[in-house]
């Protein structure tokens, strides 16, 4: 087990990992597959599992690439609460159809297979609330290193996270130096900070090094009209005014999610085309 120790830094135990390949199919967590799925072949890319080497061992990943060529621009894919499952996997051939090298690591791998769970609560509490925001930041920075060392180009990096991942993308583009954008989608943006899950969007505001497009839903009751506002009012505040915040009134959590009922595919395909011009502009491209 991982933990953020007094002054900071990692402090890595002798527990071993949980997890030591990807589930296949949809989490279980996540409930009935809504008819609306989105399946994206990988006929013209490499792509599958592979294994990054963390501190004390390695962790598995989805990756997905063109066949043909090399020195991609690379896409961090941040998983959602259920891990990296068939939605996270499918988002990575989307974004590899596009030219991008794109990596999903497992960040809970040292904790538990999400893919095992049957409901959110106890995926939460004997999972999800034991990983700590320093170990998924290493687990990140080593997602890069592995992908440098694989072909892609990492001087032209974006990241972009979903639910759980949402939280994350604000944090890494406090923490990385060289990520050139990020996408925030439905993650929490308020909350009060804990030993192992420092901050959130709200306060992490002045500390970002790269800008970050957010995409929220005004039916989301996980994050109110009123911390989106407050959101953009850090952004303002700190003088980021290449990040920016996109509210959909209609939309719920987990709109861009095609396979559940909060499915909205107007939002959704507006975000994504948003997302793509986001990282273009800032040389994710």
């Amino acid at each position: 087990m991982t933990a953020s120790g007094d002054n900071g830094n990692l402090v890595l135990s002798r527990r071993g990992f949980a997890i030591t390949s990807l589930a296949v199919g949809f989490a279980a967590a996540a409930g009935p597959v809504h008819a609306e799925v989105i399946h994206t072949d990988a006929s013209g890319l490499t792509a599958g599992e592979v294994k990054v080497p963390v501190s004390g061992g390695t962790i598995p990943a989805y990756r997905a690439m063109p066949a043909k060529g090399t020195n991609f621009p690379t896409v961090l894919v941040v998983q959602e609460i259920f891990g990296v499952h068939e939605h996270i996997k499918d988002i990575c051939r989307r974004l590899a159809h596009l030219g991008y090298y794109a990596v999903a690591p497992s960040l809970y791998a040292r904790y538990g297979d999400p893919s095992k769970y049957t409901d959110i609560k106890t995926l939460v509490e004997e999972v999800v609330r034991k990983v700590p925001d320093a170990e998924v930041l290493s687990n990140l920075d080593a997602t890069v290193a592995y992908a440098a060392g694989d072909g892609a180009d990492t001087d032209r990096m974006g990241l972009t996270g979903y639910c759980w991942g949402g939280r994350i993308a604000w944090l890494y583009a406090a923490h990385s130096d060289t990520l050139k954008a990020a996408a925030a989608w439905y993650g929490q943006l308020r909350g009060e900070p804990t030993g192992l899950r420092t901050a959130f969007g709200i306060d992490l505001a002045p500390k970002l090094k790269a800008p970050v497009i957010g995409f929220y839903g005004g039916e989301d009751p996980g994050n109110p009209v009123s911390d989106v506002e407050m959101m953009r009012a850090a952004l303002a505040k700190a003088g980021k005014t290449t990040s920016q915040v996109n509210l959909y009134m209609d939309a719920h959590h987990g709109f861009f999610a095609d396979y559940r009922a909060s499915y909205n595919e107007k939002d959704a395909k507006d975000a994504w085309a948003k997302m793509l011009a986001f990282f273009r502009k800032n040389g994710v491209k």
